[in-house]
């Protein structure tokens, strides 16, 4: 089958999670022979253009605004919709697979795809179908929003026709893949419906790495001798930055060899929150990593946080450090419980209540055996619900019965 990709952010220049995971889908269905095109976005102009990336053909689409109008030209983008479509014309997919598509390719691509006669998919990575942004959760499994909370949270950006317009595209796609079942029952009670659970998955094979190249990686950010807590993503107080910054006061006090290390750059954040990083000790940022560099952090930390405040459907970071064998401490606010054995493959958290998640944590940093048979208990759930050959069956099922079905 010819299959066509959308994403707004996809390797190699973008590498977010929706990209990551969109990538991962695409090389292995590649692998198995189909042909993979995808269509991305470009926020400068000079990376315009088409490329080859492992195999791939690749579309990139200049398109950079200002934020202040994403309820509007995630709609309809005038910049990218005409080239989609001539894009869409040439290749002639029998398949045409969205994922994050609300910032710059736009939704009106769904009915520029279907008008085609395409098999339409979508796969919802975050809670952007029914949200403004970051959806910060008061407790997990309440995920209405009123009309109030949305003009909250969008404040001047509100759009009162935007969630309107999100539903009609919607009717465009033959089946929205939720990648976890807590977004699922985000999106029913946020009246989206035609959606089913496929969870974005791994493969646990590559992400284990020689001892040689962990050990430099320790050496280049001097991590010998400490005790390493992995914070994936930059310190922003929608991921829980801040928390991270208190629980790791809290542990240092016990544990002064305790350090958290942060795969983004200092740039990545701003305001308060760089305060406080430079008042915290024990904080090692690393840039931005990715290939075996980012394996090695992985692989170099005695364990994961993910201490979350809004929504984080399931977050990536989570799949890939129990696929290195590391145990997970991870908030309850981020649907952590569905990835997440508590107390087995590691610790659900109040991320609010620092003292309890600094005494996991230290209970962890302290107990190498227990942290061993937690990260050994990660690495069997993530093989058994989350590897990337269910992913990749669970999707080629349905692109054959809807193409069939056209």
């Amino acid at each position: 089958m010819k299959i066509l990709m959308l994403s707004d952010d996809f390797p190699p220049e973008n590498s977010g999670g929706a990209g990551r995971a969109a990538f991962r889908l695409a090389a292995a269905l590649q692998a198995l022979g189909h042909s993979i095109f995808v269509i991305t976005s470009a926020q400068e102009r000079e990376k315009e253009g088409n490329a080859d990336y492992q195999g791939m053909k690749i579309f990139k689409i200049y398109s950079n605004y200002h934020t202040r109008w994403r309820a509007y030209l995630g709609l309809y983008n005038p910049r990218t919709v005409g080239k989609v479509k001539r894009i869409m014309e040439e290749i002639n997919p029998d398949i045409v697979h969205a994922h994050n598509i609300h910032y710059h390719l736009s939704y009106h691509c769904l009915k520029t795809a279907k008008e085609q006669n395409r098999a339409v998919f979508l796969t919802a990575h975050d809670t952007m179908l029914f949200s403004y942004g970051k959806f910060l959760a008061k407790e997990p499994d309440n995920y209405k929003l009123t009309n109030w909370d949305l003009i909250k949270q969008a404040r001047k950006r509100y759009n009162p026709f935007r969630n309107i317009f999100i539903r009609h595209y919607l009717k465009y796609v033959d089946k929205i893949f939720a990648v976890s079942s807590g977004l699922l029952q985000a999106l029913n009670e946020n009246k989206i419906g035609n959606a089913d659970v496929i969870y974005n998955g791994v493969d646990v094979k590559n992400w284990q790495l020689s001892c040689e190249l962990v050990e430099e990686f320790k050496k280049k950010h001097n991590l010998q001798d400490k005790k390493i807590i992995f914070f994936g993503g930059r310190l922003s107080y929608q991921k829980g930055g801040q928390i991270a910054m208190q629980i790791l006061a809290d542990i240092i006090k016990e544990l002064p060899q305790a350090v958290l290390l942060v795969a983004g750059g200092k740039h990545k954040f701003a305001g308060t929150m760089e305060e406080l990083a430079a008042k915290t000790e024990g904080i090692v940022f690393t840039g931005w990593l990715e290939g075996d560099e980012l394996k090695a952090a992985y692989n170099s930390a005695d364990l994961v946080l993910v201490p979350s405040l809004y929504f984080d459907c399931i977050p990536i970071i989570m799949i890939e450090a129990m696929a290195c064998r590391k145990p997970v401490v991870a908030s309850r606010l981020a649907n952590a419980s569905e990835v997440v054995g508590n107390e087995e493959t590691g610790c659900i958290i109040n991320p609010f209540d620092i003292d309890n998640a600094a005494e996991k944590i230290i209970s962890l940093l302290k107990n190498p055996e227990k942290a061993k048979h937690f990260g050994q208990a990660g690495y069997e759930r993530v093989q058994k619900f989350f590897s990337l050959d269910a992913q990749v069956a669970q999707t080629l099922s349905y692109y054959q019965k809807f193409s069939l079905d056209r």
